[in-house]
């Protein structure tokens, strides 16, 4: 295997599922686009030019993969056992709380919104490479981004926006 592609695997792999898990809203559904992702990758990997970042190529991988994954279950059933929530505990901390309340709003919003913000606040693109990996506008992603926005602040608790100073680091605005 080519240290070059372990060594990245290793140092930006988490990086890389924190972002799917965001886009898909399921752990387990993110470390299988994750692997799909980065077999992918390893695939034309001797051909990039691995001097130059190559998240922003891994990134794209993520986005086309979720979104044919997403219009593949029009198509078909998925069937899925519903887990119980974690119960909430008072040594979790505010932040872990946040970060719950947020994670349980961005799985209730349109893949297309999510997506918006996710790419746009957790990985901090741009909107014109945002508009690119979703192939869209970035008109399109302005509104995705400001609905996307809007029902976030309807769904999560009031408690959770008076503490938002707190979340500020996890790029909630």
């Amino acid at each position: 295997m080519d240290a070059d592609f372990v060594d990245f695997v290793r140092h930006r792999g988490d990086h890389h599922l924190r972002t799917a898990v965001l886009l898909t809203g399921d752990w387990h559904t993110a470390e299988d686009l994750v692997q799909s992702c980065l077999g992918k990758l390893y695939r034309v990997w001797h051909r990039l030019d691995t001097r130059s970042e190559p998240d922003a190529y891994l990134r794209r991988i993520l986005v086309n993969t979720y979104r044919s994954w997403w219009r593949a279950r029009w198509r078909r059933e998925i069937p899925r056992a519903e887990l119980p929530d974690l119960p909430s505990s008072a040594d979790l901390g505010e932040a872990r709380a946040v970060a719950e309340d947020v994670r349980k709003a961005l799985a209730k919003l349109p893949v297309r919104q999510r997506t918006a913000l996710v790419l746009r606040f957790f990985a901090d693109l741009p909107e014109a490479e945002v508009a690119d990996l979703m192939g869209c506008s970035a008109g399109t992603v302005k509104t995705h981004t400001h609905r996307g926005l809007q029902a976030m602040r309807r769904l999560i608790s009031p408690a959770t926006v008076v503490n938002r100073n707190e979340a500020e680091g996890s790029g909630i605005r």
